[in-house]
């Protein structure tokens, strides 16, 4: 099969399962596009560990990993299943990119993988694993790490950063409020960075991006972009699925690297 793209998805808040809003059909069109991965592979904040961990169970659990939503989401299961060959060869290219990896043979899927799934491939019928977000980064070793995982994407893995485009929870507000004019500047600055290509500027968002510091108060919620964008061919286009603001501060684009297209 030829080599898949890689994505980056904004997961947003936990309720994103139930309010799809403009990003959800998009995901959903863009996995009826793609063609079927052998497995999907999720990088996700929501799971950190000092080394690289890689879910190898072969019937994920579907982990509600927060409180004080609408109690319909604590019902949701994702029961995709898990795929341990793939999980155990993405052990040995992480190994011996330098990266020492290890099987968890009990980890399930945290809403960051989980919730942007359901509408990728709402049927639950990929294979799915995690692998998770080393503890200590900068953008050069997020990036690294896509690089590592790279190789994956020619043996039919779809890989996918889960993040958030924007992610300062202080400011989080109802699902209606008004944009935030920061988070649509900060939004599109990285645009501009991704459909360039200009890796330089993509790796220095968080140095040189208006406003960067209050889009992301923490990094962990931005790595995910980098390791997807590490993970696709140098080059390559990118196609912008643009998925606008909600809760007035989270930016909900989603980026297919390698995957030409016009922006959704």
């Amino acid at each position: 099969m030829p080599r898949l793209p890689s994505l980056f998805v904004s997961h947003g808040a936990p309720s994103f399962a139930l309010e799809p809003g403009r990003v959800g059909p998009q995901l959903a069109a863009l996995g009826r596009a793609l063609p079927r991965p052998q497995a999907v592979l999720v990088v996700s904040p929501h799971w950190m560990t000092p080394a690289p961990r890689v879910s190898c169970t072969t019937a994920p659990a579907t982990i509600h990993d927060f409180g004080g939503f609408d109690p319909a989401l604590y019902q949701i299961g994702y029961p995709a299943p898990g795929h341990a060959e793939l999980a155990q060869r993405t052990v040995e290219h992480l190994s011996t990119a330098g990266w020492p990896a290890q099987g968890d043979a009990h980890r399930g899927l945290d809403h960051g993988a989980w919730v942007p799934l359901m509408h990728l491939y709402p049927e639950a019928d990929v294979p799915v694993f995690q692998v998770s977000l080393p503890s200590r980064l900068d953008a050069e070793r997020a990036w690294a790490f896509g690089r590592a995982l790279a190789p994956l994407a020619d043996d039919g893995v779809l890989i996918v950063g889960s993040g958030s485009l924007t992610h300062n929870l202080f400011e989080f507000r109802g699902t209606h409020a008004r944009p935030e004019a920061y988070a649509a500047e900060f939004a599109g600055w990285v645009r501009e960075a991704v459909t360039l290509g200009d890796r330089t500027r993509l790796l220095r968002t968080l140095d040189d991006a208006p406003h960067a510091r209050r889009a992301h108060p923490t990094a962990e919620h931005f790595w995910p972009l980098l390791v997807a964008a590490g993970a696709a061919d140098p080059g390559l286009p990118a196609q912008v699925i643009d998925g606008g603001i909600t809760h007035g501060v989270l930016a909900m684009d989603a980026y297919a690297f390698g995957m030409a297209g016009e922006r959704a």
